[in-house]
């Protein structure tokens, strides 16, 4: 095989120092690179030694082994969770200790916002020894802002590594798994199956390492709150305990349910990749027939089920996340009139000290701890759907070559042999089998379809277990299946299979497999590149290829499945005596034919029919026993045998007036015409055409793209319903607290009246406050429910219809598309890509627009209450543009390459999937193991830049933050004369929760346009050329048709139209009722085809 790619660059990662590493500078040279050009593969990172996919593998499949012998030796099931905590409980726990202190930092920030605000309710803002008490708690406010920043990019950052470890880790498992399984496994799964467990189930370790350690961290938050709170305002803020305690039971409820729905649709998404996988696999058949139709509506109704349940899904999503939204304000609303209506006066040190320590714990308890909740029940269950898989059985060890002093000595044996495909069925699928094959013996197998000849070859190579008897292989096994598989890459790379390239014995196999003569004829020889299962090979190729495969290999032992099917006469006989009779005649070899013409040179055959030997013996044995070797052939065989061995009259003589000139007319005998035209044939150029590079856009995900998605989902009205919403509920959640600011600030007044005028104490109109206190409440809950559930609504809507045009256009589209596509690519689109639109991209969209607004209202009241603010901010605008072009600059592009080097992964599994057998007869599962790490590994380079480049902006956009609570904070004691303690309180504390909150808001809005490149690719395929219609308005005439006829009038045919001609001016007239034998000498074949009067 070809080296997946030339040598990768160092990772600078890991020689980078602390300062380096802890705010990822290391990655300077990289953006400046992506800001002047279109990164490409080569510009990616080695993937780290700790992080490489065998190193990850082997660790894991060790403690997995181990789990499995301890789980036998104890009689009860392994244990997969069991498994991951053993591998990764230390590094994942030593990670904690970033996120714990960084929470303690969050819990101190609001006493220390606290101390400043009392310092403007003071009625002295004039006393230094104040002033600079209030400095000191400013400068601690913006130095905490800073290592909390820190500390929290460095948790995440290592956290999601474990994550990719895991699914790295896990992908290997799996792969090596699925080139173990036996014939029973096979039964019970599918290749879609697996695609899912690659491209779904493993990246719920991803998601749900982010979130785990919040199970803990959580509580402990909410506990130190909780004893803050109550020396700030006393058992008031135990009321908030009630509202903890409706939400838990609740958010389990949720849990449950989305559990549920998430295996339900897991086993649907299965369902509908496998049946995409068979549909694809079947696309020439499908489109020869004309079965678009029934078969699309197969997965429209697979997929009609899967998104109810994912609609489902989502709007318990939505309302988690308008939980996640209203719940702090209902919290603090309840807290609030507990506070009041016990007779206590609002002060804005006290208010929003609880403010801002709610506002602590309101991603821990309302986001991260239901989360980590919701993505356990989601890891869980892909965890029982890998343990399953993994507990499939695996064949038995494959036999061991011999060293070269015995290989005299190889031989097959096989005693009373009993095997099932399926013991469910009554009728094994082999019984009472025995014979014994030596060196320089040929056996050859015949007998009807469904006999059992490629059974008995599969129970040789272990793949069919057998019940009872003895199967006994000494030697090295080579194997051509009876379906010849191909593996994307040259032709030479096919036929040396990772073998060194001998050129005197490669020419001897290339002329033994008569494909010297095609090397010459395709354009770049041997190095021609074939595409995903050789679609661009003729069937004689491909049959010839995969028997070169297995010459080349010099076993000891061939098995050889029906290698003659595919190609004519001549060319059979010459594989026969060149080939099987020739280089390979000093070998045990076993054949299974139907051509019959070639028995005689057999020194056994055995005869099979449903499953058991009929017959044993030599030709003339078998023949002296009156034994009719044709009635063992069904009809259809037999006729075929003949058509392939003989030549049909008149066919010589109805080429020459039916051709034009151009063509055939030289033609005056069968075999000098098939030489001659051999001879005569010339390079054809796109005749093979090789598997393209996946394309990949370039530049900003434009505006025309969003109106795609969003139209896909809802009209122009649905739409503006949907702004509204959201407008409505970010100014109630902003008014709020402006207004429980205006509370404070009316108390504080009254409270400075009494004290300088001593006068009778004053009351608040508490129910003017509170009515309107409530109302906003109200609004912001109803309309942050609403909003949510609507947005949901729309963006899973969306999905749903860009799946739908997607797999119409590629069900319509040319069958160009699937040669030059291999079906691992086809399926990332329909797997990965409508995965992103089904589930993350909406909560994603969502998570943004909702953290969006926010920042917005945070700008809006920091500018009402110091105006001169807007002066400053304009450069830290104009820095965050920069920073955020030059992010995205780079962003895109590494994201974009992280899709296309995830293709390769799936295009890897289809393939050794549709090869397993002969990938396990030439026991090249270790090299085909490697290639998949490789794969991984490149993958892995693009998944590793995704984390650190998204860190290495997020702390810079912390900086900004930090230098915007420095302004705020600082030009609130600059400017204090004047300045309300409620809106020094509301602008505080607002500004400080912008630390996390900008960031994540405007990582997530880089996220969606790295997730908007799936929309892309969904529309790509969406937009595909599409062929004629099944239907059209003008019908035919009643009786058509009435004969059954083909004419070629000056035709000139090409795969595209950017590609040469391959038929050039072809004129061909075929009457009903004629026979047309066809040459085609690139392929050195022949194609018979019977044209009836359909009257």
């Amino acid at each position: 095989m070809e080296p997946l790619r030339g040598e990768a660059k160092d990772n600078p990662a890991a020689s980078a120092n602390l300062f380096s590493r802890t705010f990822f500078c290391w990655l300077n040279p990289l953006f400046r690179t992506a800001y002047k050009r279109r990164l490409e593969e080569d510009d990616m990172y080695r993937v780290l030694p700790e992080d490489a996919s065998q190193r990850l593998g082997d660790e894991l499949q060790w403690y997995w082994n181990e789990e499995v012998r301890k789980a036998a030796t104890d009689l009860r099931p392994p244990e997969l969770t069991r498994v991951l905590l053993q591998c990764y409980w230390r590094s994942y726990l030593v990670i904690g200790i970033y996120i714990f202190i960084a929470e303690i930092i969050k819990v101190i920030q609001p006493v220390l916002l606290a101390k400043l605000i009392e310092y403007f309710e003071r009625h002295n803002l004039v006393d230094s020894a104040a002033v600079h008490e209030a400095y000191g708690f400013a400068a601690a406010i913006c130095l905490s802002t800073v290592g909390l920043a820190t500390l929290n990019h460095l948790y995440f950052y290592n956290v999601q590594r474990v994550g990719m470890k895991i699914r790295v880790a896990m992908c290997h498992i799996i792969y090596r798994k699925a080139l173990c399984l036996n014939s029973r496994a096979l039964a019970k799964t599918t290749t879609g199956q697996i695609v899912n467990l690659l491209s779904n189930d493993v990246n719920k370790f991803d998601e749900v390492t982010m979130f785990l350690h919040f199970l803990w961290v959580a509580p402990l938050q909410a506990a130190a709150v909780t004893l803050l709170l109550i020396c700030a305002i006393g058992p008031s803020c135990l009321a908030r305990m009630v509202v903890f305690f409706l939400l838990l039971p609740i958010q389990i409820m949720f849990g449950r349910l989305f559990s549920r729905l998430r295996a339900g649709t897991a086993v649907l998404t299965d369902d509908r990749i496998r049946t995409m996988n068979e549909v694809i696999s079947g696309i020439r058949v499908i489109k020869m027939y004309g079965w678009e139709e029934p078969f699309g509506a197969l997965v429209d109704d697979i997929r009609r089920l899967e998104i109810s349940k994912i609609m489902k899904s989502s709007y318990l999503r939505s309302l988690n996340m308008a939980s996640f939204f209203v719940a702090n304000k209902i919290i603090i609303f309840i807290t609030v009139c507990v506070y009041v209506l016990t007779g206590n006066r609002l002060s804005a040190s006290r208010v929003f000290m609880a403010v801002s320590l709610y506002g602590a714990v309101r991603l821990t308890i309302t986001l991260f701890f239901p989360l980590a909740m919701e993505k356990i029940s989601e890891t869980l269950i892909s965890i029982r759907r890998i343990k399953n898989f993994l507990l499939l059985d695996e064949v038995a060890p494959h036999h061991l070559g011999l060293p070269m002093t015995e290989k005299t000595d190889c031989i097959v044996e096989i005693q009373d042999l009993i095997c099932y495909w399926d013991q469910i069925l009554e009728a094994p699928t082999l019984q009472n089998v025995s014979f014994t094959v030596r060196p320089e013996q040929l056996l050859a197998v015949i007998g009807p379809v469904g006999a059992g000849k490629s059974s008995l070859l599969s129970a040789i190579l272990g793949d069919l277990s057998q019940e009872s008897g003895v199967v006994k292989v000494k030697g090295e096994l080579s194997y051509t299946s009876q379906e010849p598989w191909i593996v994307p890459g040259t032709i030479r790379s096919n036929i040396l299979f990772g073998k060194e390239l001998n050129p005197q014995k490669y020419n001897r196999v290339l002329r033994a497999c008569a494909l010297k003569r095609d090397m010459d004829l395709l354009p770049g020889g041997d190095l021609a590149m074939v595409g995903d299962k050789g679609a661009n090979l003729s069937g004689g190729q491909k049959a010839r290829v995969s028997l070169a495969r297995a010459v080349y290999q010099d076993a000891d032992i061939y098995l050889l499945d029906d290698p003659l099917s595919a190609v004519d006469a001549e060319v059979g006989r010459h594989l026969f005596e060149e080939c099987i009779c020739g280089l390979l005649k000093k070998k045990p070899r076993i054949l299974v034919t139907h051509q019959l013409q070639y028995l005689k040179a057999a020194d056994q055959i055995v005869v099979l029919k449903e499953g058991q030997m009929v017959a044993l013996g030599t030709f003339n044995e078998l023949q002296g026993s009156g034994l009719d070797f044709t009635s063992l052939l069904e009809e259809k065989e037999v006729q075929e045998e003949r058509l392939c061995a003989t030549p049909v009259p008149g066919i010589v003589s109805r080429f020459h007036h039916t051709l034009s000139n151009s063509s055939l007319s030289s033609v005056s005998s069968p075999s000098s015409s098939l030489h001659s035209l051999i001879e005569q044939a010339e390079p054809l150029a796109g005749v093979v055409q090789p598997a393209e590079v996946e394309s990949r856009s370039e530049g900003n995900v434009g505006l025309r793209m969003y109106m795609k998605y969003f139209k896909a989902g809802a009209n122009f009205l649905v739409l503006f319903i949907l702004f509204f919403l959201n407008a409505i509920a970010h100014i109630t959640f902003v008014l709020q607290d402006w207004w429980l600011a205006c509370w404070a600030s009316e108390q504080k007044h009254i409270n400075v009246t009494e004290h300088l005028n001593g006068s009778f104490p004053q009351q608040l109109d508490l129910d003017l406050y509170l009515g309107v206190y409530a109302g906003l409440t109200a609004a912001s809950v109803l309309f942050g429910f609403l909003r949510s559930l609507v947005f949901f609504n729309v963006l899973v809507s969306s999905a749903q219809t860009l799946h739908t045009s997607m797999f119409n256009a590629v069900l319509r589209t040319p069958i160009r598309f699937f040669t030059i596509n291999p079906i691992g690519r086809i399926l990332n689109r329909f797997s990965k890509d409508i995965g992103y639109l089904d589930s993350l991209l909406p909560w994603t969209f969502v998570d943004f627009i909702q953290v969006f607004l926010q920042v917005v209202g945070v700008v809006a009241v920091a500018a009402l209450v110091i105006p001169w603010i807007l002066i400053l901010l304009f450069p830290l605008l104009t820095v965050f543009l920069f920073l955020r072009r030059y992010f995205l600059q780079t962003s895109r592009d590494i994201k974009r390459l992280e899709a296309t080097t995830r293709s390769p992964v799936f295009s890897h599994l289809s393939v050794s999937l549709q090869g397993l057998s002969t990938i396990r007869a030439f026991r090249v599962q270790q090299r085909f193991q490697h290639m998949f790490d490789e794969y991984q590994d490149r993958h892995s380079e693009a998944w590793f830049l995704f984390l650190t480049t998204s860190r290495w902006f997020a702390v810079r956009l912390d900086g900004i933050c930090s230098v915007f609570i420095t302004i705020a904070a600082f030009g609130c004691l600059y400017f204090r004369d004047g300045l309300q303690p409620g809106a020094v309180g509301l602008t505080l504390s607002y500004a400080v929760t912008l630390t996390d909150m900008f960031q994540w808001g405007v990582r997530q809005s880089a996220e969606i346009e790295n997730m908007m490149t799936s929309v892309e690719r969904v529309v790509e395929y969406a937009e595909l050329e599409k062929e004629a219609p099944l239907e059209t308005d003008r019908q035919p005439p009643h009786d058509w048709p009435n004969t059954g006829s083909i004419i070629f009038d000056r035709v000139n045919f090409s795969y595209s139209a950017r590609e040469p001609l391959v038929l050039k001016n072809l004129s061909v007239v075929i009457t009903p009722g004629e026979k047309v034998l066809v040459f085609i000498p690139t392929c050195a074949c022949l194609l018979v085809c019977t044209l009836h009067d359909l009257d």
